[in-house]
């Protein structure tokens, strides 16, 4: 991904109530990244449920984007209803999803095995997909015993590892878990075996009140122990984009991507040409935006996602 050409020309302009009306009168959908934007953890930020309420009542499309892969379109629904708004797996598009759609698009043989390095998320959508997944949060449990002259079998019909988020990995101390050794040995020694990322975040809201490790921290130890780099299916990848504009048919000029990543939510909007608003209530604060090392800049940003109903109030 080259940063240098989604350089935007202007810094970002905080959301005002001159500008709100120009963003709402020049946009058919929104499409919101959900940790940090919709929810920290299971906590629903102040506001969203009217918000999304009103941009409904105004004939706004909303789509979801997420590149937490620890659930499955299914679940995240689940999630969003339990939380009071009324979200359906149609207009969530998960990187979870995204992985298992990447597989059918290349015409990933029907024979060949997933092992997937992640949560109940990925194996469910592989699943749909009519994929065979290996691995997932059981393989997390499992320890690998290094003794002389032993050798580790592993499936050679393995064709795919998938790289997603994982607690089960053990955050708490490093290990040498069988997650990580099997995943290495399918891609180093299954001929094409693919290497597909979820996606690359650093870091993410696992809970309301701190950021854990992100998945990109499971792929980078998959990326040393390989010499390889993966295929990101993820944010600030386009490959999301290409299945949301063919189910939805509304042109880019006409979105705004709405996140709290500039590595990833308002690269993603910048690269597909949509309008971006950078929200501070995840991990982007407002010393990090302004940095002049930054060279993402979004369109606007604000606080928080109900400031844009209390600014067309």
């Amino acid at each position: 991904m080259n940063v240098e050409n989604c350089k935007a020309t202007r810094p970002s302009q905080p959301l005002s109530p001159q500008n709100v009306r120009d963003l709402f009168a020049s946009v058919d959908a929104f499409l919101f990244d959900c940790d940090g934007v919709i929810w920290k953890g299971n906590t629903l930020i102040d506001g969203v449920p009217q918000t999304l309420e009103m941009l409904r009542s105004k004939g706004k499309k909303l789509v979801f984007v997420t590149n937490n892969s620890t659930k499955s379109r299914r679940q995240y629904a689940e999630k969003f209803h339990s939380l009071g708004i009324p979200v359906c797996e149609d207009e969530i598009f998960s990187s979870s999803f995204a992985a298992a759609m990447y597989l059918k698009l290349i015409d990933f043989p029907r024979d060949k095995k997933v092992y997937v390095i992640g949560e109940e998320g990925l194996l469910e959508e592989l699943e749909r997909a009519g994929y065979t997944g290996l691995g997932g949060p059981d393989d997390g449990k499992k320890m690998v015993q290094l003794k002389p002259n032993s050798l580790f079998e592993h499936d050679m019909s393995v064709g795919a590892v998938v790289v997603g988020l994982d607690q089960y990995i053990n955050y708490y101390k490093l290990h040498m878990v069988i997650t990580c050794r099997y995943g290495t040995l399918c891609i180093r020694e299954n001929p094409g075996c693919l290497f597909i990322a979820t996606n690359q975040d650093a870091v993410g809201h696992m809970t309301d009140l701190q950021e854990w490790p992100g998945a990109g921290c499971m792929v980078a130890a998959i990326c040393g122990s390989t010499q390889k780099e993966p295929i990101v299916v993820g944010k600030p990848s386009t490959f999301m984009m290409d299945f949301l504009l063919q189910k939805f048919q509304i042109d880019t000029s006409k979105m705004c991507m709405v996140g709290d990543r500039l590595d990833t939510d308002i690269l993603f909007g910048q690269n597909a040409g949509c309008t971006t608003l950078l929200v501070l209530s995840g991990v982007t604060n407002l010393s990090t935006l302004q940095d002049p090392s930054n060279n993402i800049q979004p369109d606007y940003h604000t606080n928080k996602v109900s400031d844009i109903l209390k600014l067309l109030e």
